[in-house]
């Protein structure tokens, strides 16, 4: 049966007229959106709120509106596609990849150390090259592990062979082999667990068993099993280091108008819950496309919305000591942005204030990379705490990764 009919309900007419339209529109353009396109229906990015702007990304910096006493700097450029990051206790920074503004495929994993600490990467490896997107990066007992559309793998005591990597170990290469929401995310957790999403081949779909979900495996890649469930795409999470307890992004359906459905922070406090895909979104609101025998009780809501295909990504909660003391236990998200929305939005930087283990609100902070006539120069896409506590946030756009700092720091 359907979910109760007293939660919020949308007919999907628009969205069908506006798949419609949006193929047309595709078939005519031969053009393709970034991050979230579908292979059924990539909404143009020169027709439907896709507006790139061209510059120089340093000479823009002052057009970033941070909360006083914070600043932004460019902390390493010529990161042609860097995507999500994971920092080494030595401060040895790692990033993966997706696709270059032509949408060429880099294949690539960089190593950025910075050695004198002066808060800009002075060197940059290329350690892995030629993989199938390599997105996801996570770093355990000096071993890098790697995510591909189809597989993750290990290797070995990374940082004492940056200028001759080691061959990597398979850990895991049963996952689909689809392209579509097929790039990771990857992250160990406080339980020494390495936590892959799987999402959903499509925009919106019924998926098979094991998609549209964040799995669970042994470093070793044994023990795989599923941790929660309808996860369309969630492409960042973190654990509360004050509970212990992981919460994750997740980026709504497409081609349901500017304002539907919400983007999505979640809260996984324990293994087996259910986040609503492909039946509902947000807190709850209904999508009738698909029928469903679970309940009202089957679903777990977001914790907290935020406005629609701002493309939610990577998040980390803030454990340094540089900020003021009420930004720490806090999360900061990454906005990469919208590409189908008639009125763009996106394109920034999220705090989230936390109480006693609650998402009680979230606020902008940091802004600007949208321009007051809609157009975007930059596209936020990860965010890491360096070791001297400021934030790096990896811009895949631009290739960089950008450092806010407080005060002297």
């Amino acid at each position: 049966m359907k979910p109760a009919q007293h939660h919020s309900r949308l007919s999907l007419a628009a969205g069908r007229i506006a798949l419609a339209a949006g193929v047309a529109l595709l078939l005519g353009s031969g053009v393709f959106a970034e991050d979230e396109a579908d292979s059924e229906a990539a909404v143009v990015e020169a027709t439907v709120g896709y507006f790139p702007l061209e510059v120089d990304p340093a000479e823009h910096l002052d057009s970033i509106a941070l909360p006083d006493g914070f600043h932004i700097s460019i902390y390493r450029d010529g990161l042609e596609a860097a995507r999500s990051m994971a920092m080494s206790e030595s401060g040895t920074l790692f990033l993966g990849t997706h696709s270059n503004r032509s949408r060429d495929k880099i294949g690539k994993v960089y190593a950025v150390t910075n050695p004198d600490g002066d808060g800009r990467g002075d060197h940059v490896k290329v350690v892995v090259e030629g993989f199938n997107v390599p997105n996801g990066v996570a770093l355990r007992d000096g071993d890098l592990y790697v995510a591909e559309i189809h597989r993750v793998t290990r290797f070995d005591a990374i940082e004492s062979r940056l200028e001759s990597p080691p061959e990597p170990v398979v850990i895991d290469d049963s996952f689909p082999d689809e392209y579509h929401h097929g790039w990771k995310y990857l992250r160990f957790g406080p339980d020494g667990r390495l936590y892959v999403p799987v999402g959903a081949p499509c925009n919106i779909c019924e998926p098979e068993a094991g998609q549209g979900t964040i799995v669970s495996l042994a470093p070793d890649g044994s023990d795989k099993r599923v941790y929660a469930d309808g996860v369309r795409n969630s492409v960042g999470f973190d654990w509360d280091p004050a509970t212990g307890d992981l919460w994750f992004t997740d980026n709504g359906r497409d081609l349901w108008g500017d304002d539907t459905p919400p983007e999505e922070l979640n809260h996984a406090p324990a293994e087996g819950a259910h986040f609503g895909y492909p039946y509902r979104y947000g807190r709850d609101l209904v999508d009738d496309s698909f029928s469903t025998d679970l309940t009202d009780v089957d679903f777990t809501g977001a914790a907290l919305e935020f406005p629609a295909h701002n493309a939610l990504l990577g998040m980390r909660f803030y454990t340094g000591e540089q900020f003021p003391a009420d930004y720490r236990g806090d999360l900061f998200i990454a906005s990469r942005g919208s590409w189908n929305r008639e009125v763009p939005d996106g394109y920034k930087i999220y705090r989230v204030r936390m109480e006693q283990g609650r998402a009680v609100a979230w606020e902008e902070f940091a802004t600007g990379w949208l321009t007051q006539d809609k157009k975007f120069w930059g596209r936020p896409v990860d965010i890491e705490i360096a070791p001297d506590g400021s934030l790096l946030v990896s811009d895949d756009f631009n290739g960089l990764v950008y450092r806010i700092s407080y005060g002297s720091g």
